[in-house]
This record gives C-alpha cells, sequence and structure tokens, in this order.
C-alpha cells in the first residue's frame, strides 16, 4: 500500500502511476483518498481538543469540591458529559473517515519501478537473465483442479 504522505504529497505522480497500469477506472480514488483523510485529520484534531478541553474541566470540578462549590461543579460535571457526547459522535466519525480512507488505499496499485516496461500485458516484459532450459516432462500435467478433487475423494 502506497504511504498516505506520498499520495497527499504527490497525487499527481500517484494518478500517472495508475494511468501507467492501465487502471484509469481507479484516478478518482486518490482526490477520494485525499478528502476523507483531511476530514480525518480535522476529527482527529478536534478530538484531541475535545480531550483536553475535558481534562481541564474534570480537574476544575475536583478544585470546585474542595472549595465546597457544589453548584458551580455541577455545571461544570454538565458540561464535561456534554463534551463526552460529542467526543462519542466524533470518534464514530474519525472511525468511519479512517475506514474510508483504508479501504480506498487498499486499491490504489503500488508505484511502479522505474526500471519496469510499461505495457498493458507480459508480453512487453524483457528477460533479464535465462538459467537453463525449461523442463518438459513426459507425463502430461493436470490442472490444479484436477488434483484437488482427487484430494478430496481419498
Amino acid at each position: 500500500m502506497i504511504d498516505i504522505k506520498f499520495l497527499r504529497e504527490n497525487p499527481d505522480i500517484v494518478k500517472e502511476n495508475i494511468k501507467k497500469k492501465f487502471q484509469d477506472y481507479k484516478l478518482p480514488l486518490v482526490d477520494e483518498v485525499i478528502e476523507f483523510d483531511k476530514k480525518s485529520r480535522e476529527a482527529t484534531l478536534k478530538g484531541d481538543e475535545l480531550r483536553s478541553k475535558r481534562n481541564s474541566l474534570s480537574s476544575q470540578i475536583g478544585m470546585l469540591m474542595k472549595n465546597g462549590k457544589k453548584d458551580e461543579a455541577e455545571k461544570v460535571k454538565a458540561e464535561v458529559q456534554q463534551i463526552n457526547k460529542e467526543l462519542d459522535e466524533n470518534e464514530k466519525l474519525e472511525h468511519e473517515y479512517s475506514e474510508e480512507v483504508k479501504s480506498r488505499m487498499m486499491k490504489i496499485p503500488n508505484i511502479i519501478a522505474d526500471s519496469v516496461p510499461i505495457g498493458e500485458d507480459d508480453t512487453h516484459n524483457v528477460e533479464i537473465e535465462k538459467f537453463g532450459e525449461p523442463v518438459v516432462p513426459d507425463y502430461e500435467i493436470p490442472y490444479h483442479t484436477d488434483i484437488m478433487e482427487k484430494l478430496k475423494r481419498n
């Protein structure tokens, strides 16, 4: 899988790579990943801010209770509960966005090495090295499904 940072910084290279692999139908995935990644990072940042605020308010509750200010402490507790609800919703969004990014990233092909010839099929491959001559057995090689069927019967 391609590194998300590389994709963010080089979307045109990733798109060109997809074209070289003759998979143009995957081109929209790059823009979708960038958009969902942006939303995911925003949700993560919001979650971090909410957690920080909640921690700050939680410490205030203890101070208020020590000083005998129960009414103020209850108001702060209510605010903390509201933040917890927001956090729950935000965490769902974080998970949803990260899953969207991951599912699309899994479909984007890896970058082709510069030494690889570009071609629609393996007829464009270049033979670099060959070891010996291919061995052709005296018998017919069974197809793999035939072998599996024979194994099932035993």
